[in-house]
């Protein structure tokens, strides 16, 4: 059954209007047999096909406060579908549990790879609502960042691919070659989950590739910085100004890709 959530005034405000209501709908699919169950997001208001994001989100997996950035994501330009990377069955309560099951998603990098796309594919058959299937891209955060770009990696045909705060190390950079689509990457400059050689890593990556990429590094942002309930003082912490400004970068990469078709 949908269910519309009135967001909070604060959410509202980020999204631009003034009573935010969008439908948060279970969307059920199968990875071999294994159940998954996601949520698609979108404004009801909108009835012509818009573009489709599929989005990860962080280690804590299919959650209501994600569904709150999904909204956020979503605004009236795009339908959202959060995928499910761990199965309906492995939902963490915590932090101990959510960094078990990304770690070990994370130790099988062709696991991660194979549904993320399928949460791509789970989102394009979906009839819930109308989607402009030839304009499709990915996006993620923290743990969900490192995941879509893992997905872009693996030569996933879509049209850009936007990590927020997301881990970028790759066991197998040579893969880089395979990325189809324009990458973006928007990262706290002081952020302690993603250390500096792994930022110069990415570089290095990038650069062996003729890969349209960019990376942004917002000075004075930590991990999370999107995330208004991340409030741990230098490690984890929400920050506006900079989650408003990477949220505009999201908006303008997809404004030039979508254009582009």
């Amino acid at each position: 059954m949908k269910k519309k959530l009135c967001m909070s005034l604060a959410l509202a405000g980020m999204v631009g209007f003034a009573e935010a209501a969008v439908v948060v709908k279970p969307l059920a699919y199968e990875i071999d047999g294994e159940a998954f169950e996601g949520m698609l997001i979108y404004d009801d208001a909108v009835s012509t096909p818009r573009p489709g994001l599929m989005m990860v989100p962080n280690w804590l997996g299919v959650t209501e406060r994600s569904a709150e950035k999904a909204a956020r994501a979503a605004g009236e330009k795009y339908v959202v579908f959060m995928a499910d990377l761990y199965g309906k069955a492995v939902r963490p309560s915590n932090s101990d549990e959510a960094k078990a099951a990304a770690t070990a998603l994370r130790g099988d990098r062709a696991l991660m790879r194979k549904r993320a796309q399928a949460a791509v594919d789970a989102l394009k058959s979906q009839r819930e609502v109308a989607l402009d299937t030839d304009s499709m891209a990915a996006i993620g955060f923290c743990f969900g960042g490192g995941a879509i770009l893992e997905l872009a990696r693996s030569g996933a045909d879509l049209k850009a691919f936007v990590s927020f705060h997301g881990n970028l190390d790759t066991p197998n950079p040579d893969d880089a070659r395979q990325i189809k689509a324009p990458v973006l990457v928007l990262h706290g400059a002081d952020d302690p989950s993603v250390p500096r050689e792994q930022v110069d890593g990415f570089i290095a990556e990038m650069k062996a590739t003729d890969v349209d990429w960019q990376m942004v590094s917002y000075g004075n942002a930590v991990h999370s910085f999107t995330d208004p309930y991340a409030n741990v003082p230098g490690r984890n912490e929400y920050h506006p100004e900079v989650a408003k400004r990477a949220f505009q970068s999201m908006n303008n990469l997809l404004d030039e890709v979508f254009a582009a078709q």
